[in-house]
């Protein structure tokens, strides 16, 4: 399931929005408050697929299209979130990034949970709150609507704890929402490596170019069985069609037919469930010049794909550190680092120096040659292996942290709020090969220029999946 189906709301909002409005469900939810110029550069938008045979209002739906959907019946599903994009405004950039988290992505979840599967965020805190709701006297239509609100704001916050942005809105979509919205619009173009058929979701397609609707598109977004890298490749599905679906939002041509922009209308009010500090039509004016080439489909930097969890069973390895750091760097040159300010005293910042490299006597080597460079030296030890090297600092210690990297050879720099002011803390992953590394085995060679150098492009990886053509994929 995807939801996309918010683009189809900035589509039509600003022609018609008291038919749209009316029918919405909106939920007051632990928001950011966005203003036209967030305060952190962007606006970021949580889109959720919500695996539920209910609808926004938590009526049951309908067995006869629970059979159409090949759904189940109405107590499978649960509330698992099988999909989630988080859409990345920056300020006045004119683009806009939607990054996709595998729903099989093993984090933190917030609100005491442990790590489990991204997917489960918001079923915990819905079921523990519905669980404390029994009794009250509330009716089950609002013991449902309040235990929901849990689920949302959980979502959220786990969300926010792994990618460190700010979440200023959220929207979230059904099965029958997405069914009722691919129709509307007359489908979506996709394209297929190679033929497919698979029991589980019932897809059945050819290679090649063709246009899905209905439970044809709710299949090919669901499909994970049978692909090369299973729920990586449901992703990359998820992208793809949303790439579709914003291309023929954004060509303007859906909206110029008064059948289709009423089938549409129709099909998300009763399927769409927002926070309700969303001024749709303000957000619809800023969006509706986007252009499909301006915007661009990522996913978050994943490690194993089968990860053997204590409770979980298989799930797909995340770093949540280099989430971070790749959700913060959204539409930066990745070749481009902080110069150095020459105005700035490395004397003000005292640097720890941890080793996750799992090189014996590889801290100390580097402690050394930066306090040769002027930082004061603080405390060395171990830490939990990791592949990435990074420097973390501060409230306010960016500055200090930029030119600790640069001190270093360059890495990734990534605010933690547990790190005193004027302390940066550099983590050396098996990556490492700057300053005080020479002479240890395995180091990579070091260039006159201090950088490390990066792999050269593959020219044969696929190209990046936009909204301004249709990419085949698995």
């Amino acid at each position: 399931m995807l939801s996309a189906a918010i683009l189809v709301v900035t589509g039509v909002a600003w022609q018609n929005l008291t038919a749209l409005t009316d029918g919405l469900t909106k939920q007051d939810l632990n928001l950011a408050d966005a203003g036209e110029k967030p305060a952190d550069g962007a606006i970021d938008i949580l889109l959720v697929g919500m695996d539920s045979r209910t609808d926004s209002k938590g009526n049951p739906l309908p067995q006869n299209i629970l059979n159409e959907l090949q759904a189940g019946g109405s107590d499978d599903g649960g509330f698992n979130t099988d999909t989630l994009i988080l859409l990345h405004i920056p300020n006045d950039s004119g683009k806009a990034y939607a990054v996709s988290f595998p729903r099989d992505s093993y984090v933190k979840i917030a609100g005491g949970y442990g790590r489990h599967k991204i997917n489960s965020a918001y079923g915990f805190a819905k079921n523990d709150a519905a669980e404390k709701l029994q009794g009250s006297g509330k009716s089950p239509q609002d013991v449902e609507m309040e235990s929901r609100k849990a689920g949302a704001n959980n979502l959220i916050e786990t969300i926010q704890g792994l990618t460190g942005a700010n979440i200023d809105h959220y929207a979230e979509v059904n099965l029958v929402g997405f069914y009722d919205i691919t129709k509307a619009i007359g489908g979506i173009d996709v394209c297929l490596n190679e033929n497919v058929r698979d029991s589980f979701s019932g897809a059945n397609f050819k290679a090649g170019p063709q246009t899905i609707e209905g439970k044809n598109a709710l299949a090919f977004v669901r499909q994970r069985h049978g692909l090369p890298m299973g729920d990586l490749d449901r992703v990359v599905r998820q992208q793809v069609f949303m790439a579709g679906l914003a291309k023929k939002m954004l060509s303007a041509g859906v909206l110029t037919d008064s059948t289709k922009r009423g089938d549409m209308i129709k099909a998300v009010s009763g399927a769409i469930v927002l926070d309700d500090g969303w001024d749709i039509t303000k957000f619809a004016l800023q969006m509706k010049d986007m252009t499909g080439g301006n915007m661009t489909f990522q996913t978050i930097p994943t490690g194993n794909p089968d990860l053997q969890t204590p409770e979980d069973g298989s799930a797909v390895e995340v770093d949540e550190s280099e989430v971070r750091s790749f959700v913060k760097n959204l539409g930066k040159d990745p070749a481009s680092s902080t110069p150095p300010d020459p105005k700035f005293d490395n004397a003000t910042v005292t640097v720890d120096v941890r080793n996750a490299s799992g090189v014996p006597g590889l801290a100390a080597q580097v402690q050394q040659s930066l306090v040769a460079k002027g930082f004061k030296a603080g405390p060395t030890g171990n830490a939990e292996a990791m592949k990435k090297s990074v420097v973390r600092y501060g409230k306010g210690g960016e500055a200090g942290a930029n030119a600790v990297q640069n001190a270093l050879g360059g890495m990734n720099v990534e605010e933690d709020v547990d790190i005193p002011a004027g302390t940066a803390r550099v983590f050396l992953g098996s990556d490492y090969s700057g300053p005080g590394a020479q002479g240890f085995a395995a180091a990579s060679p070091l260039h006159l220029d201090g950088a490390r150098q990066q792999p050269a492009p593959d020219p044969n990886s696929p190209k990046p999946i936009t909204a301004d053509g249709v990419r085949c994929v698995n």
